[in-house]
């Protein structure tokens, strides 16, 4: 694949260049080596975005449900027939290997795009109120900051632009840096599909230098990020003074409780596959597996023999199962953390700080299993972004809830049983913003976010249509029953 110019902004319908550029190298995680430089911009280049899409609210937000459905649509058959493109970028910017780049990475793009436009097609973004006096309108936020990470990195752009222009707001996107080059072709699927200027801009840069000021400036009326807790509560400061709409998908350390009467066989195998999902760089993964004391031993041996499946190794290759993590950066806190895990007394099964055989270059870490973990401990309390499954034990079902709920976060849990009522009883009882049973398949309508320090708001679906809409009540609608 040829790269796209990564010079140039996209700003007001149009490629430009950054006002006072910086150059980012870009390296492929499992080569080591640079394969292209990205433009940095400045504030100077967020102005000129914000100023559009102010510019371009008007006429957008006016357009009609239909018009921007078929829209959509134009999008989304466009992005199918550069399907492979955004796979092949994702390999190569983030490290996820080609099969699964295909499969999971991109197959996201569209899946979203399709669920969204199933909800627009039942949507009333106009409804009577329940006095038959008063009219609700749901109305465009405004012009939206858009700030995603590059764990997934097409999953979230679509799930922030495509719910934004679904309701009529203008944008400014700010991926990041790490994955910039998906987020570009991206933004020529919306240029070739005929997103009005100013709607859409697209501005490189890093967090301090571009993100920071999209979510402080006054003429943005909403800011959504999604990254590490730490990076949100930042954006939520900027955005403070200027009392904007903040929605924050943030991290996690998904707990996933195995009952006793599940059939560990297929359960473990299933939650270490789960946990290693996108080389374990996923907010939402199951990363502490809480299991009977009694079936530790089993569970155990179940798991080791279940990491032992996973085939590190290049990129391209379609036998790939896992590939490095996005930087070195990411490299070194990941071993840092099981470094800690080991200083701090859980017992390491499998995996560790030795690089994989054969991999003397690229940021691979090894598939990495430890039991004997405590509530307390690092492994178990901090979100590890890594292949990394912490393992602990229960002596009753209520400490396994208490285990769960033990954590800071909130974004995701996981139960396993054969038994789905008593399934169902723990699901409620667990604090998570989306709770699985039994390892079901994704729903894409299913509203997708945190409780706690796992953030606010809610993405996909018609949940995500409504966190960039205002519900303005026009009271006293009907005059032939106004007082």
């Amino acid at each position: 694949m040829s790269l796209p110019d990564l010079s140039r902004f996209y700003i007001d319908g149009a490629w430009v260049a950054p006002v006072s550029p910086a150059r980012f190298p870009l390296i492929d995680p499992a080569t080591e080596e640079e394969f292209g430089t990205l433009a940095l911009g400045g504030a100077e280049d967020v102005e000129r975005a914000v100023q559009a899409a102010h510019a371009a609210l008007p006429a957008f937000s006016e357009t009609t449900p239909e018009e921007r459905i078929a829209l959509l649509r134009r999008i989304l058959a466009l992005y199918e027939e550069r399907r492979e493109e955004f796979a092949e970028a994702m390999r190569q910017e983030m490290g996820a290997p080609i099969g699964f780049s295909r499969k999971a990475q991109a197959a996201r793009g569209a899946l979203h795009l399709n669920a969204l436009i199933e909800v627009m097609e039942r949507f009333s973004f106009e409804e009577n109120g329940r006095s038959g006096t008063t009219r609700l309108r749901h109305e465009p936020v405004g012009v939206c900051g858009l700030i995603t990470p590059w764990n997934w990195p097409i999953n979230q752009v679509v799930v922030k632009v495509a719910p934004a222009i679904a309701a009529g707001c203008t944008m400014v996107l700010k991926p990041s840096e790490f994955s910039a080059v998906s987020a570009i072709l991206f933004a020529q699927v919306l240029h070739e599909a005929g997103v009005p200027p100013g709607v859409f801009n697209l501005v490189n840069g890093d967090g301090p230098n571009v993100g920071s000021v999209i979510s402080s400036h006054p003429l943005v009326d909403m800011v959504s990020f999604t990254g590490s807790t730490g990076a949100g509560i930042e954006v939520a400061k900027s955005a403070a003074p200027t009392v904007k709409r903040v929605a924050q998908e943030l991290g996690g350390k998904s707990a996933n409780i195995l009952l006793d009467d599940v059939d560990f066989t297929e359960a473990v195998q299933k939650g270490v596959a789960a946990c290693f999902t996108n080389s374990g760089q996923s907010c939402s993964i199951p990363t502490r597996m809480i299991v009977p004391r009694a079936k530790m031993p089993e569970v155990v041996e179940l798991a080791v023999a279940a990491a032992a499946k996973f085939r590190l190794g290049d990129t391209k290759d379609l036998q790939t199962d896992l590939g490095p993590l996005v930087n070195r950066a990411q490299f070194e806190r990941v071993r840092k953390l099981i470094q800690r895990g080991i200083d701090e007394g859980a017992t390491l099964q499998v995996g560790g700080l030795e690089r994989p055989e054969g991999l003397e270059k690229g940021y691979y870490v090894r598939p990495t299993i430890f039991t004997e973990v405590t509530p307390e401990m690092t492994i178990a309390r901090e979100e590890i972004f890594g292949p990394v499954l912490s393992i602990l034990a229960y002596d009753s079902e209520e400490e396994a809830i208490e285990i769960a709920n033990s954590s800071n976060y909130g974004l995701a849990a996981y139960v396993q049983s054969g038994s789905l009522d008593r399934a169902r009883q723990v699901a409620r009882k667990l604090r998570g913003g989306q709770v699985h049973i039994n390892y079901p398949s994704a729903d894409f309508h299913a509203p997708f976010g945190g409780f706690r320090q796992s953030g606010n708001g809610r993405e996909w679906g018609e949940a995500g249509l409504r966190e960039y809409l205002e519900t303005k009540a026009i009271v006293g609608y009907h005059p032939e029953l106004s007082y």
